[in-house]
């Protein structure tokens, strides 16, 4: 699988290049939900007793009750905007990766992904998880309000006060209104990767990362399910360390998994196709709306006009902050006018692709 730069020269570049004309195959956005399309699959094959079991394994968070009416307006259009989270707890079943030591839940992957209007072509923008941001007032479940707290990084935001206050913390920052909102913990995604028997996965350089535990010799390896989170886990063997690299190596990976998916064709394996079903909906979270077999399957028909190989896959603008190097901050104006992109479903400008701080480097 071939794989764009992402670093010094080219840190905005999508996770892949698209096959010669007239042999592209159309891949559809089902990565808003990895396992959208499979649900579907499996749940047409399975009695109604393992359908209510898939269903009843989505956990939802009704976005409306817990965030109010102080929210950014609507688009304008009928372009819809939707965050995807990879949640990284290291507790339970993610401990037994052996990939770190780190207390709680954190949002280790973030994807602001807006379809346009018209569903033709889509922009990922991925927010690195060091950015410092402002978290706002939020509820955390029943409790009480968590005040309001400036400097903190964005992937603290989830451990602190849950999905919803995420959710609240990119609306924010952006003034873009989320419609919708999926979480898929990496518990889960490593079962998924295992369950169809690993994905196959070419880096260009040798990679040995003792903090993530990934080992790997330049060349072609199929990853299980472990080797999985410690390949989108790294970020100390590439580029200069820091998460901008490590995004890098999750787009790469996400297309991987979306094309071993496709290529293995789980509707001729319907007992495969419910182990996947299984684990992914175990794993996965989503706003109300979103939160049911049939209503996955309906969102996903919708997003049937969007073909991923004309998507964009943009890093929210950094820049290196001045108090630490080791954490970055949105940069002005180009953060500024991709948000303001985002808000109207209008063309992110050529500026607003070129990030300040570029720590990234293809793996």
């Amino acid at each position: 699988m071939t794989h764009s730069p992402v670093g010094p020269g080219n840190p905005e570049a999508g996770p892949g290049q698209a096959p010669p004309a007239g042999r592209r195959p159309r891949r559809r956005l089902r990565w808003i939900a990895v396992g959208v399309v499979v649900l579907a699959v499996a749940a047409a094959g399975v009695s109604y007793g393992l359908y209510s079991r898939l269903d009843g394994n989505i956990k939802g968070v009704d976005l409306e009750q817990s965030l109010g009416d102080d929210r950014p307006a609507k688009l304008p259009t009928s372009g819809q905007n939707v965050l995807v989270l990879g949640s990284d707890s290291r507790a339970g079943a993610n401990a037994a990766t052996g990939t770190g030591h780190v207390a709680g839940a954190r949002s280790d992957t973030a994807l602001v992904i807006h379809i346009p209007e018209g569903r033709q072509k889509a922009v990922a923008v991925s927010i690195p998880r060091d950015t410092l941001v402002t978290r706002p007032e939020c509820v955390k479940g029943n409790g009480p309000k968590l005040p309001s707290a400036h400097r903190v990084m964005f992937n603290s935001v989830y451990s602190a006060a849950g999905p919803a206050c995420v959710v609240k913390t990119v609306e924010k920052m952006s003034g873009v209104r989320l419609d919708h909102f999926v979480e898929i913990d990496f518990a889960g995604f490593k079962g998924l990767v295992d369950a169809i028997g690993g994905v196959p996965v070419t880096v260009d350089r040798d990679i040995h990362d003792s903090s993530s535990g990934l080992d790997l010799a330049a060349g072609t390896h199929r990853l299980n399910g472990t080797q999985a989170l410690q390949f989108v886990r790294t970020r100390h063997g590439i580029g200069d360390g820091s998460d901008l690299g490590r995004i890098g190596m999750q787009q790469k990976f996400l297309m991987a998994l979306l094309a071993e998916i496709k290529r293995q064709d789980l509707m001729g394996s319907p007992t495969k196709a419910y182990a996947v079903a299984d684990d992914l909906t175990t794993a996965l979270t989503t706003d109300s709306g979103l939160a049911s077999l049939t209503r996955l399957a309906e969102f996903s028909r919708s997003m049937n006009g969007v073909d991923t190989s004309t998507m964009e896959t943009i890093m929210l603008p950094v820049r290196y902050d001045t108090e630490d190097p080791n954490r970055v901050v949105a940069a002005r104006p180009q953060a500024e006018q991709l948000w303001a992109a985002l808000r109207t479903d209008g063309v992110v400008p050529d500026s607003a692709r070129k990030s300040p701080a570029r720590g990234g480097a293809t793996p």
